[in-house]
This record gives C-alpha cells, sequence and structure tokens, in this order.
C-alpha cells in the first residue's frame, strides 16, 4: 500500500484488542533479541578495556538500546506502515487521516509508546523499588501494561492513548490476495 489508503480504511475499527497485544508480545520478542546488541558492545567495551564493570552503570547501554529502538521503529512506521510482527498479525499503523506516517510522526509514536510502562515505573518510585529490577518491578510492568491496553476500550474508536496524542492509528490490513 503506498500513499494514502483506499476509502473508509482510515475509519475502520481498531484490529482487536487481543490481536495487537498478540502482536505487542512478538515485537517483544524482536526487541529482546535486538537487545543483544547492546549487551555485545557492553561485553566488547570491558573486554577492550579491562573493565570490570560494564560501564560502571547502564546508562549509556540504555541510551543505546533507545536509539537502536527509536531507529527500528521510526523506520518501520514511517516506510512500510508496518513492523515485522504487525505484519504477521496484518495491522498497519497510519495517520488518522489514513496516509502513512511521516518519520517525525513515527518517532513522536515511539516516544509516546512509553505511556505502556509509565504506571510502572511510577509505583516502582514511590514504592522505592529499583527501576527494571525484582518480582516487584515485573509484576508492576505486567499490571500497568495490562491496565494501559484495557484504557484503549475507553477510546471512542478502541485505539490506544498514545496513537490518539501523536494522530496515528491502527488498521486491520485484509490478507493479501493472489494475482
Amino acid at each position: 500500500m503506498s500513499g494514502r489508503l483506499e476509502a473508509g480504511a482510515a475509519l475502520a475499527a481498531a484490529p482487536s484488542l487481543s490481536r495487537r497485544m498478540a502482536c505487542f508480545v512478538y515485537e517483544g520478542l524482536i526487541l529482546f533479541g535486538m537487545l543483544l546488541i547492546p549487551a555485545a558492545i557492553g561485553a566488547a567495551f570491558n573486554a577492550a578495556t579491562g573493565q570490570r564493570y560494564a560501564l560502571r552503570t547502564d546508562t549509556p547501554l540504555g541510551v543505546i538500546s533507545f536509539v537502536m529502538y527509536a531507529a527500528y521503529f521510526t523506520w518501520f512506521w514511517s516506510v512500510r506502515g508496518q513492523t515485522l510482527p504487525m505484519q504477521t498479525w496484518r495491522i498497519r499503523v497510519v495517520t488518522a487521516r489514513g496516509e502513512p506516517l511521516s518519520r517525525l510522526r513515527a518517532l513522536a509514536r515511539y516516544i509516546a509508546s512509553y505511556a505502556w510502562f509509565a504506571p510502572a515505573v511510577l509505583l516502582a518510585s514511590v514504592n522505592g523499588w529499583k527501576v527494571g529490577v525484582g518480582p516487584n518491578f515485573a509484576v508492576a510492568v505486567a499490571v500497568g501494561m495490562v491496565a494501559y491496553g484495557l484504557l484503549a476500550l475507553l477510546h471512542p474508536q478502541r485505539q490506544f492513548w498514545h496513537d490518539a496524542l501523536c494522530g496515528t492509528r491502527l488498521v486491520p490490513e485484509p490478507p493479501a490476495t493472489a494475482a
């Protein structure tokens, strides 16, 4: 699909929440695999410098991961309208008018999508838990993500709230027809 989607596609109902969450889980597997790249960079840095502690903090590797994920999502959403999991589950991201995303809008959507994790980080901060570590934080992330996902049911078009904020929407993509 190039250019503007066919008439009515922009107003199509969002894919089911269960389909979007299955896509989300698949995306998590892809991102976990990509996380091995910054880990390899940290290991190479340690080997080259002889340091026993990876950069003394996780911040540089976190920044590398953030930038790498931003490039991944921004490119796929602006060039193809879909990541690999979105292709598998036949979900496409478009603007509210049904047009492909610009790179800037795709980047804004990536940044706004961190709202999925905001409740967990807030809960961890309030309770004095270390962010990213331990079973309490893992449960907080799981509960926060489920709650955020369910908030889509309150949106008039059943879209996620970061999509509403960015002027984007998820639409189902019909199966490809044989030519």
